[in-house]
């Protein structure tokens, strides 16, 4: 294992996340490839540079989205 410090945490979390977005996504926008035979190709370039475009997006965007949520939510009282 890696063994990344603790405190780096929520740039693995942000880089995981936005690669399987990325993936997933990509893998979307290319369906339309599969009728020419380059659906591989074409979903693991476009994975590649929308993964490279979100990843900062993400990891600067973490906090802001976290702090909103924590704003929305509430505590469930302890029974």
């Amino acid at each position: 294992m890696l063994a990344i410090p603790r405190r780096y945490s929520h740039f693995v979390f942000g880089v995981i996340q936005s690669g399987l977005t990325s993936l997933i996504a990509a893998g979307i926008a290319s369906l339309s490839a599969i009728a020419s035979g380059h659906f591989l190709l074409n979903w693991m370039a476009s994975w590649l540079v929308s993964w490279i475009a979100m990843a900062p997006i993400v990891l600067l965007a973490a906090p802001a989205i976290r702090s909103l949520s924590l704003t929305l939510t509430r505590d469930d009282p302890v029974a």
